[in-house]
C-alpha cells in the first residue's frame, strides 16, 4: 500500500468555495455496500436510510476563532498563528508563519497589543510551536474579538457568515477546524430524524491537526497522526451499546466520529465510556468495529481522510465512487456535497 494509491483526479471548479443555502439542500451520494450500488439523492432524504432502531452519532465540538493575524514585535513582521490544540489556561500548540522569523523567544502582538503571545519552543512533530498567551481580560473574550476562522487553504471566498462553518449542534468549544460532514444538518432535520425514533447520541472530539495533515511518507503506515482529544460519555456508551444489542446501526456522522468510537472500543464490539487524546489511524487493513454505516463529505486525494473512508468502502470502490462523483459534478471537501456509505 502506497500513499500514492489513493489520488484521483479532480476539477478544481469542484472544490466548494461557498457553503450551500439551505444547508440539507446539497446533494447525497448513497453507496450500498452490500450491491456495490449508487443512488444519487438530495441531503434531506438521508432520513429515507435510516432506520427507527438506528444511533446517529454526532460530534458537538465547536470551532473557535483559531487564526490570529498580528506581527512580530521589534521587527514588525507580519505573522499569522493558527491554535491547534490547548494545553493550559496560557499555553497552546499552534502553527506559525513565518516559521523561521518565529524561534523561541520571540512575542507576537495582535490587535495593537490587545493580545500577546510568546514562542516557546518548537514542536518537530507538527511542525509548529508551543505558544504562551497574555492579555488583559478573559483570553476566550479577546479570542473571539481578535480572531478569524480557519477555513482550509482550498477555500478562497471569503466567509459572510462565521456560523455557517458550525454545525447547529455545536456544544463544546475547542476544534481548529469544523467536522464538516455535520454542516447539511439543520434543526429541522434532526427534528424529523428524531421523530423517526432514531437516536441522537453525541460524542466528542476537538478538530486539529491529526485530522487534516497531509501524510507525507511513501508508506501510508509510517504516517504518525497527531493526537486530538476526544470523550464519550458513560451515557452515549450505554445508549450506542444497547441500541446495537437490539439490532439497530450505529451510523457516524463524519469521520471524527468514527475515531472517536473506534478509539472507545473492545474488541468485542463494545463502546467503552472514557476521555482522552487519540491518534488513532484507520486506513485499509484496520477492523472498524463500532461503525455500520457512515456520512461524511467527499475528502482530498492521499489524505488520512480518503483512507479512512477506504478501511470501510475498500479502496478500489472508494476510488470508483470518487470518480462518479466526479462525473456527476458532485461539490467537494468542507462546504462541498455529502455521501452515506451504509
Amino acid at each position: 500500500m502506497k500513499t500514492s494509491d489513493f489520488d484521483y483526479f479532480l476539477p478544481e471548479e469542484l472544490i466548494a468555495q461557498t457553503p450551500m443555502e439551505p444547508r440539507d439542500h446539497s446533494r447525497l451520494l448513497i453507496y450500498h455496500r452490500k450491491d456495490r450500488t449508487v443512488e444519487h439523492r438530495r441531503f434531506d432524504d438521508i432520513i429515507d436510510y435510516l432506520r427507527p432502531e438506528d444511533a446517529l452519532v454526532i460530534n458537538e465540538t465547536r470551532v473557535i476563532p483559531a487564526r490570529l493575524l498580528g506581527e512580530k514585535e521589534g521587527a514588525g513582521v507580519p505573522v499569522e498563528v493558527l491554535l491547534l490544540r490547548r494545553e493550559n489556561a496560557t499555553d497552546w500548540e499552534a502553527l506559525v508563519r513565518p516559521g523561521r522569523r518565529l524561534k523561541p523567544g520571540a512575542v507576537c502582538s495582535f490587535g495593537g497589543g490587545l493580545l500577546r503571545c510568546e514562542i516557546l519552543e518548537t514542536v518537530p512533530e507538527i511542525g509548529g510551536r508551543k505558544v504562551r498567551f497574555f492579555c488583559d481580560g478573559v483570553f476566550e473574550e479577546v479570542l473571539d474579538r481578535l480572531g478569524e476562522m480557519p477555513l482550509p487553504p482550498y477555500i478562497h471566498e471569503k466567509l459572510q457568515d462565521p456560523g455557517r462553518y458550525q454545525t447547529v449542534y455545536a456544544r463544546q468549544e475547542g476544534s481548529a477546524a469544523a467536522p464538516t460532514a455535520g454542516l447539511h444538518f439543520t434543526e429541522e432535520l434532526l427534528n424529523r430524524i428524531r421523530a423517526k425514533g432514531i437516536t441522537v447520541v453525541p460524542v466528542l472530539l476537538h478538530v486539529g491537526l491529526g485530522t487534516f495533515r497531509p501524510v507525507r511518507e511513501e508508506d501510508p503506515e509510517k504516517h504518525v497522526m497527531h493526537s486530538e482529544f476526544c470523550r464519550v460519555t458513560a451515557e452515549a456508551a450505554e445508549t450506542l451499546n444497547r441500541i446495537r444489542a437490539a439490532g439497530g446501526r450505529i451510523v457516524c456522522v463524519g469521520t471524527t466520529s468514527v475515531r472517536t468510537l473506534e478509539s472507545h472500543v473492545s474488541e468485542d464490539g463494545l463502546i467503552q465510556a472514557g476521555a482522552g487524546d487519540t491518534a488513532i489511524f484507520i486506513h485499509p487493513g484496520v477492523p472498524l468495529r463500532a461503525t455500520d454505516a457512515l456520512i461524511t463529505n467527499f475528502h482530498l486525494p492521499q489524505s488520512t481522510l480518503l483512507m479512512l473512508v477506504s478501511a470501510l468502502m475498500g479502496r478500489e470502490e472508494t476510488l470508483r465512487v470518487y470518480e462518479e462523483a466526479v462525473r456527476e459534478r458532485y461539490r467537494f471537501f468542507s462546504f462541498g456535497d455529502a455521501m452515506m456509505i451504509d
